[in-house]
């Protein structure tokens, strides 16, 4: 599949012109009653109309999670300098408590996971009795303001985007092509070569849509930077 996601786009045109314009030559044509010219206008209008959701539906998802990760790395830099004022033990402690969490979070990347190492910060701050309680305090207080944008997180790693929509588009584009394929023009050779375009058309929106969702993807996979950066530079950067 990533070889073929490497293919120019105006090389995909012209193969699948010349397998069209032969499929078109040696395909004998049908003469559609009202009935099924109908049908066909239903089903084409479906295959527009399911085409503009599915790739905005993908688009917002990943700008939430994107804004989500982004609010939790800032929770979280703020926390990690309210340890600033802490003793050297104490300061010590939080801040590896806190890589646990954020390790646990980038490295499984599903919902609900790292929910152990968070209790273990909340915990070690309920129980904290000592001369920086007041400190410890403002960090627990910053630990339970955090859990709306865990809870979102959570909430947008489930949220899975189309588990049939692809099912669907690829019936209706088999029906849509189909019709054009087998719907009868004559002997005209300029109407052949209006159906190989039209053909080429509807499948090159099938491949665009493909690989702009490859694109999608490789955009999510960066929505986690925020948080790697604030591991990899020991909590001192965000991205």
């Amino acid at each position: 599949m990533k070889y073929l996601l490497k293919i120019r786009l105006s090389h995909y045109f012209l193969i699948l012109f010349i397998l069209f314009g032969l499929t078109v030559y040696f395909i004998d044509g049908v003469e559609f009653k009202s009935a099924a010219l109908t049908l066909f206008s239903v089903n084409s209008f479906l295959y527009g109309f399911y085409i503009a959701p599915i790739l905005s539906g993908q688009k917002n998802r990943i700008d939430e999670l994107q804004k989500v990760i982004r609010a939790e790395a800032n929770a979280l830099f703020a926390l990690i300098l309210k340890t600033k004022k802490l003793d050297v033990e104490l300061r010590t402690k939080y801040q590896d408590m806190f890589e646990a969490y954020i390790k646990k979070s980038i490295k499984q990347r599903r919902p609900g996971e790292g929910e152990d190492e968070y209790e273990m910060l909340i915990s070690s701050s309920l129980n904290y009795k000592g001369s920086q309680t007041d400190k410890v305090e403002n960090i627990l207080e910053g630990l339970v303001a955090n859990q709306q944008n865990r809870s979102n997180l959570s909430m947008q790693l489930n949220n899975k985007v189309y588990s049939n929509e692809w099912w669907v588009m690829l019936v209706l584009f088999s029906i849509t092509l189909s019709f054009i394929i087998f719907i009868d023009i004559g002997t005209s050779w300029q109407m052949g070569l209006v159906k190989a375009l039209l053909c080429t058309g509807l499948t090159m929106l099938i491949i665009i849509l493909v690989k702009l969702s490859t694109l999608t993807h490789k955009k999510a996979k960066e929505v986690w930077a925020p948080l790697e950066k604030l591991q990899k530079t020991r909590f001192y950067r965000i991205d």
